[in-house]
């Protein structure tokens, strides 16, 4: 059963799941303790206070962007969007460095939760057919294929030898010939 779910997982390839990090419940749960003395005090009809904690809590459950190889998935409150990579002419940044898909007819989809530091997940994920802007990766590594020279046995079919570490004595620096060589003696 196990093997079944690890071929599975190796044939669906690499997937990146960009989400509000979780920590936001905890900033959601104390949103909801400080309304609760004023909803549920002697003043009576605040109730419809605790909208905005739910409110939050739905939008960090439901926000986030998913990257597969087939493209992407983008997924805000009130609707979902599939964007496969051939759809896409590429990305933009803008300046609060939020990235946005450009698809073919120049209509730009904002991506929640994907910011310019993960492009080079987004070039990984698709398997090189977003370029990544930074280069961080290499054309071999967004491909998944092996550079030649690692891939290319050795002519003997031995690996080298790594050569041993000869202690290397200190050069003398040019404070050394006035303090009598190196050896802590003054020079006379």
């Amino acid at each position: 059963m196990a093997k079944k779910q690890q071929d599975q997982r190796a044939d669906e390839g690499r997937k990146a799941v960009f989400r509000i990090p979780t920590t936001a419940y905890l900033a959601i749960g104390l949103l909801t303790v400080c309304v609760t003395p004023v909803a549920l005090g002697e003043i009576g009809g605040f109730q419809w206070l605790y909208v905005f904690p739910l409110a939050l809590l739905v939008f960090v459950a439901r926000t986030r962007t998913v990257a597969t190889r087939e493209g992407l998935h983008v997924r805000t409150v009130f609707g979902s969007r599939d964007l496969p990579w051939s759809s896409l002419k590429g990305l933009a940044i803008t300046n609060k460095a939020r990235v946005r898909a450009v698809l073919g007819d120049d209509t730009q989809v904002s991506l929640p939760t994907v910011r310019t530091r993960h492009l080079p997940v987004l070039a990984l994920v698709s398997e090189g057919k977003i370029k990544d802007p930074s280069g961080v990766l290499s054309d071999e590594e967004l491909t998944g294929q092996k550079p030649a020279a690692e891939t290319a046995p050795d002519a003997a079919g031995k690996p080298a030898p790594e050569p041993s570490p000869e202690p290397a004595e200190p050069e003398p620096s040019a404070d050394a010939e006035r303090t009598g060589g190196g050896n802590g003696k003054p020079a006379e």
